[in-house]
């Protein structure tokens, strides 16, 4: 009777747990969609997609792929680097007085919402960067 006793009480605590769950993932969920991405997953997604040409540092290379740090496009409207980042950019673009003329990947469809929103706030908060990160929404709004 004590066995049967404790499953009971192990198999309602298990089913309130998950309903707790499921009620938590959703309120996770809704504030992902509000609030900025987490910069630490998007370290990740950079060094894996991005490190190789702006460097782990953000200093790019001289005349071949620009500054991330200290850059104002990227610390600046966040609409300007979430295009950018989605939609690649060709053509001559001058960072800190020095041209660089080349090409940005187009970054949708290969990356999700999600991982554009965390990269994006990581390189506006890493190196010298301290401007706001921007959520899911944010990236979606930009076509």
């Amino acid at each position: 009777m004590r066995l049967a006793l404790s499953i009971l009480l192990l198999v309602a605590v298990a089913a309130c747990a998950k309903g707790s769950n499921s009620s938590a993932g959703a309120a996770a969920s809704a504030a992902a969609e509000k609030n900025p991405a987490s910069a630490s997953d998007g370290g990740g997604v950079y060094s894996a997609n991005c490190s190789s040409c702006h460097q782990a540092n953000g200093q790019g290379v001289p005349g071949a792929f620009p500054p991330l740090d200290g850059n104002p496009t990227v610390t600046g409207n966040p609409v300007a680097v979430i295009t950018i980042v989605k939609n690649g950019l060709e053509g001559r673009v001058v960072v800190s007085s020095q041209a660089y003329s080349g090409i940005m990947p187009r970054w949708k469809g290969l990356l999700s919402d999600e991982q554009l929103a965390s990269v994006i706030t990581y390189i506006r908060s890493a190196w010298k960067n301290h401007a706001p990160g921007v959520s899911v929404a944010d990236v979606q709004s930009v076509k």
